[in-house]
């Protein structure tokens, strides 16, 4: 019989912790290398070991310079997997650190920026800056009116689509009817707010007549000046003359348990 060599308890707990430590690196590494030397799937050329990547996220493996002009190429922030082939084709995601890793950092900035271009682009409740060239956005919501630029510090007004310091809405409203007459961009300005309350995006305030826009979501509104609240689909205030509370006149909505319109979404 051959001679038998027991595997001490410590032994045993070396190696694990040996394969660890390897686990452990390879995680907290930005890439993973290939370990073994590959023809790379996109420019089908030769790849020595440790030269090109394996992608954590599905173990495909390509040359560095490729997956980089994948990323530079790609019109989605979520860079997709290049493999493919007749029947298949990945549906796995680039990690952020490894495009990261890939890019330069002058390239990795262009890549967020584009990404982030995109969203506003797809985005209906986006507002960009009105500050000259400034790349600042938001996601609008309802109940918020202005949008302190986190880029250029500039307040910008949601309900105007303006950065109108030292003044109200009225008054940046009226002065600029008078500045249309003469400034070109403030007519421009003045014709969309009057392309918006054409097409039903915006509207007149009930009580002072300054325009006011309904950003998303619920059919109650509130004029930013006078504070009439408004109900969006009747176009009129929400209450009677006596002010919140006074079902004798306004929209009447939920009186005697009635919608005070068909469209209306009932969340006033």
């Amino acid at each position: 019989f051959p001679p038998f060599f027991p595997v001490f308890p410590q032994a045993l707990e070396a190696e694990r912790q040996q394969n660890f430590q390897q686990l452990l690196r390879a995680e907290q590494a930005e890439l993973v290398p290939n370990a073994e030397a590959l023809e790379c799937g996109i420019c089908l050329q030769g790849v020595p070991a440790g030269r090109g990547v394996l992608l954590r996220d599905c173990l495909h493996s390509f040359c560095r310079e490729c997956l980089r002009q994948v990323i530079e190429h790609s019109e989605e922030p979520a860079v997709a997997c290049p493999y493919r082939d007749v029947t298949y084709t990945c549906d796995s995601r680039l990690q952020d650190r490894e495009i990261r890793a890939l890019l330069s950092p002058e390239e990795h900035a262009r890549f967020l920026a584009r990404g982030l271009a995109l969203a506003e682009r797809r985005s209906r409740n986006s507002f960009h800056c009105r500050a000259r060239d400034c790349p600042g956005w938001c996601f609008t919501e309802d109940s918020v009116n202005e949008f302190p630029c986190p880029v250029c510090g500039a307040l910008n007004c949601l309900l105007c689509k303006a950065i109108h310091p030292g003044q109200d809405c009225r008054q940046y409203q009226e002065q600029l009817q008078l500045r249309a007459l003469h400034d070109a961009a403030a007519r421009d300005t003045r014709d969309m707010l009057q392309t918006l309350v054409q097409r039903g995006e915006a509207m007149h305030c009930p009580t002072c007549r300054i325009v006011v826009q309904k950003k998303d979501g619920c059919d109650w509104i509130r004029c930013a000046v006078c504070h009439t609240e408004i109900c969006w689909v009747t176009k009129g205030p929400r209450w009677g003359p006596a002010g919140p509370g006074d079902t004798s006149g306004g929209c009447r909505c939920n009186v005697n348990g009635q919608r005070c319109h068909p469209q209306c979404q009932n969340c006033h």
